[in-house]
């Protein structure tokens, strides 16, 4: 979390410079392609930054459950493995070649935002069973990101309808993207409450998951098992037989 702060914080007055330079003409027309080139590798820095957030925020909540951390940490990294996988083999290669770029960087950031909103989802529908205070900070930067996620989606659906930099829905993203950032520095801010142990009963469901998920992976204690024989049905027929004689027996 340090690591994405500290990047979008040393970038964005580079790329306003840069942007500035190029509505001016500085440079000869350079700034274009500078701003072009470093906004999208810091886009693909974030999208990968932010994944490893995603990951640290969920064990940090699921700390107490060792079992259900580690099988969700392996989860992450097959759906980071497949995203990667279908991202890559979606590109079409436009007539200039730099414009494959954005469409990396896109396919990238897509899969990541609604990991971000499957995150926030999970953490409001566990916080009962997990014992997590709406207070706790992995909570607070996972509803963070929830809503930069959520204002990302609605304005690229509304992109087609509203393409100018002055139109009233940008203020409005923006608007929502300083809400966001204020969430964050509430929570930074605030004391965070002292974790207490979890404390659980014995047939609690999330505790048999946990049990479950600690016991995917490893073999255990290995028991012998003899295969049976073909002696085992003979003798319960002669056990039958004998019972049989002796209650005729006892009826002459």
């Amino acid at each position: 979390m340090g690591a994405y702060l500290a990047l979008r914080v040393a970038s964005a007055p580079i790329l306003v410079l840069l942007f500035l330079g190029q509505a001016r003409h500085w440079f000869n027309d350079y700034c274009f392609m500078c701003y072009f080139f470093a906004f999208w590798a810091v886009y693909i820095a974030s999208a990968i930054l932010l994944y490893f957030i995603c990951v640290e925020v969920f064990r940090s909540v699921l700390s107490a459950f060792t079992g259900l951390m580690r099988l969700g940490t392996l989860i992450f990294r097959w759906v980071a493995f497949v995203s990667v996988v279908v991202s890559f083999s979606t590109l079409k290669v436009p007539q200039y070649r730099v414009m494959v770029v954005p469409q990396i960087a896109t396919g990238l950031m897509r899969p990541v935002s609604i990991l971000e909103l499957c995150l926030l989802t999970f953490l409001c529908l566990s916080m009962n069973s997990l014992r997590l205070s709406t207070r706790d900070i992995g909570f607070g930067i996972s509803l963070g990101f929830g809503i930069l996620s959520a204002n990302d989606f609605v304005q690229s659906l509304l992109t087609t309808m509203y393409t100018s930099l002055t139109d009233p829905i940008q203020f409005v993203g923006e608007g929502v993207l300083l809400a966001g950032l204020g969430l964050w520095v509430v929570y930074f801010a605030l004391p965070e409450p002292v974790r207490k142990p979890v404390m659980m009963p014995v047939n609690s469901t999330i505790l048999r998951w946990n049990e479950i998920a600690s016991a995917l992976g490893h073999t255990g204690t290995q028991v012998a098992v003899q295969p049976t024989g073909g002696f085992f049905l003979t003798d319960v027929e002669k056990a039958v037989e004998s019972a049989l004689a002796r209650n005729l027996e006892n009826k002459k």
